[in-house]
């Protein structure tokens, strides 16, 4: 067996091989014999098929097993040569040569290597900025948000013309072409003006009627309605506003404090304050890194540092980046690209830049995530997807299962390890 092994660069190697046709039979022989042992072919004791019954009987798939023995040994006998361990390869190698011919087989085997990453003085990458300040004026006008939120709604004394802000409890009922539909009617619904809650337009028709009135309003249901037999149909709605309500007075004192820290013996407005700043400061930290800082750290990181990436990783993000453009193409455009090779091809190289810049990256936060010493464990990615399942009024663990059927849970980690790669990163600079 003749091998030449090369190593193209730091991620990439090809090992190339010719395979006589004796060797594919002395593996053919081998594979046999051992299969002799425990094949169970009718007329023979298991144990004691004949070689040449064996070969009869499985035939064609013992050539194919010898073939793919003598692949084996060929990218063994390479990674040895080369110096490369089983757990430094990524994926799985690619065969990208096999000519057969009568007496030998000529083939070329292509592996990919995790690079080797040198990630320096990443220091020098984090961007300069200051931590964002919350002033006082800004915390007063959250916690009178708060106190509104928990101000109870009472009627009003003078009955006067409804404004937005204001919330009409009514009785209504709606009519579709003169009859009424299921669904449409209630009995003392509290809705709040100006909120968007009912169809468009109804809320607006309710500005300046008093309590006791009744009124006609007349809108159309939005085309992409959640019911099909309502959807885009014109309906008239007869209402009338049994009460008009705003909300009442509370004061902002510890009693209130009270209620959003509950358990805590020292609660007090004071502390209320100190504690909404300091939530206000990190929503407002956990925005400037989301939106701008972390964007632009690991920007500096693909751009500063130098390494191989592995060929088949960047063809599969091109691949990937190609069929999210194909669903937002035509099928006269789908079918022109599948006829020209050439227009194919050139639209994948327009991926190309992108797509190393994010496989570059994927590898980047990989090696911090590991000189780092971050990690996200089952655990904690199952915990994340649950909270946000219940924040969106989802059931957690049907989004779960769709998440594990459809391969995303690797991806959703990984986004996870980075955000905290890059959060440790940026925090130091904060700390410094």
């Amino acid at each position: 067996m003749d091998i030449k092994s090369n190593k193209i660069n730091g991620a990439n190697a090809e090992i190339s091989a010719t395979i006589s046709m004796d060797e594919v039979n002395a593996n053919v022989e081998k594979i046999a014999k051992q299969l002799s042992k425990t094949a169970n072919i009718q007329g023979f004791r298991k144990g004691k098929v004949p070689v040449a019954v064996v070969k009869q009987q499985y035939g064609q798939k013992l050539v194919e097993d010898a073939e793919s023995e003598s692949l084996r040994q060929v990218l063994s006998q390479g990674l040895d040569e080369l110096g490369i361990k089983n757990e430094e390869l990524i994926g799985e190698p690619t065969i990208s040569k096999f000519d057969k011919t009568d007496d030998k087989i000529e083939v070329a085997i292509k592996v990919a290597m995790r690079p080797t990453i040198e990630v320096g003085d990443v220091d020098a990458c984090i961007p300069d900025f200051k931590k964002p300040e919350i002033k006082d004026k800004d915390v007063e006008a959250r916690l009178k948000e708060l106190a509104e939120g928990q101000a109870p709604l009472e009627s009003i004394k003078r009955n006067r013309k409804m404004k937005e802000g204001d919330t009409a409890v009514i009785d209504f009922e709606g009519f579709i072409d003169g009859e009424a539909f299921e669904g449409g009617a209630a009995k003392d619904h509290a809705l709040l003006l100006g909120s968007g809650h009912f169809i468009p337009g109804f809320e607006d028709q309710l500005i300046g009627v008093k309590r006791d009135e009744e009124v006609e309003i007349n809108v159309t249901f939005p085309e992409n309605y959640g019911s099909e037999k309502l959807a885009g149909k014109p309906a008239m709605f007869k209402v009338k506003v049994n009460d008009i309500k705003v909300k009442g007075e509370v004061e902002i004192d510890d009693e209130l404090a009270k209620k959003f820290l509950p358990g805590d013996e020292e609660a007090s407005l004071e502390k209320l304050n100190a504690e909404l700043k300091k939530a206000m400061e990190q929503d407002e930290l956990a925005k400037l890194y989301n939106e701008d800082l972390k964007p632009k750290l690991l920007e500096k990181l693909v751009d500063s540092l130098t390494f191989d990436l592995p060929d088949f990783v960047v063809e599969q993000e091109i691949d990937m980046a190609l069929n999210n453009k194909a669903r937002e193409m035509s099928e006269d455009e789908i079918k022109d690209l599948r006829e020209n090779g050439d227009k194919l091809e050139a639209l994948r190289e327009t991926f190309r830049d992108e797509a190393q810049r994010s496989v570059k990256a994927t590898f980047i936060i990989d090696a911090l995530a590991q000189n780092m010493g971050v990690a996200v464990n089952e655990q904690e990615l199952m915990q994340t997807i649950y909270f946000e399942a219940m924040q969106s009024g989802q059931d957690p663990q049907k989004v779960y299962d769709h998440y594990k059927d459809a391969g995303y849970l690797p991806a959703i980690q990984m986004s996870m390890i980075e955000d905290r790669v890059l959060s440790t990163l940026l925090n130091k600079k904060i700390e410094e």
